[in-house]
């Protein structure tokens, strides 16, 4: 059976619950609630296992803060001896356009210390991605309080059908691999 780590970035503390820098977590929170699962407190990480269609997702909400994210990731990636090649990170992005979801292969950080991170710790770009866009509407300097603010009203009533499409991109990058489910959803 093949296996895969599914690593949300955010921040654990309900400070931080419903910010833009939260979204990963917010996406396999939607991914455990719609499969009857709830998350375990584990070594580094809230964890919760996933079966579908003969694959096992092994998904975890880090426990380090987003900064050392890259502890989580390596430790359930030898825990489950899970290949790179079978990771995929959930990240927030405010290059994109608010609720842009994108899955790049590889990739640098782009100034995102939970990516800078897990490269510095994978010692690799070589992993999968889903950048989910927050957009970028912060002056200059306040970056910080955007994505560590909440969703606005608007963006709330925007935000449940992006985290279902990632979702479903997760299941993609299972299922199908990571080229199909590029083709398939980067332009949606």
């Amino acid at each position: 059976m093949s296996k895969f780590l599914i690593a949300g970035l955010g921040n654990i503390g309900s400070e931080y619950e419903n910010t833009r820098h939260n979204i990963g977590f917010k996406v396999l929170d939607a991914l455990a609630n719609e499969n009857g699962l709830k998350f375990i407190s584990d070594r580094l990480a809230a964890v919760a296992e996933l079966r579908f269609k003969g694959r096992t997702l092994i998904l975890i909400k880090p426990s380090t803060y987003m900064n050392l994210s890259g502890k989580a990731v390596n430790y359930w990636m030898q825990a489950e001896k899970i290949d790179k090649e079978n990771l995929l990170v959930v990240t927030d992005d405010i290059a994109l356009p608010f609720g842009s979801l994108r899955m790049k292969g590889k990739g640098s950080d782009g100034g995102h210390n939970g990516l800078k991170n897990i490269q510095e710790t994978l010692n690799s770009v070589e992993y999968a991605r889903l950048r989910f866009g927050v957009g970028s509407e912060f002056s200059k300097g306040r970056q910080v309080e955007y994505v560590l603010g909440k969703w606005s009203a608007e963006e709330e009533k925007e935000l449940a059908p992006r985290v279902s499409m990632a979702c479903d991109m997760i299941k993609g990058f299972s299922t199908i691999g990571l080229q199909l489910t590029m083709t398939n959803y980067n332009k949606k």
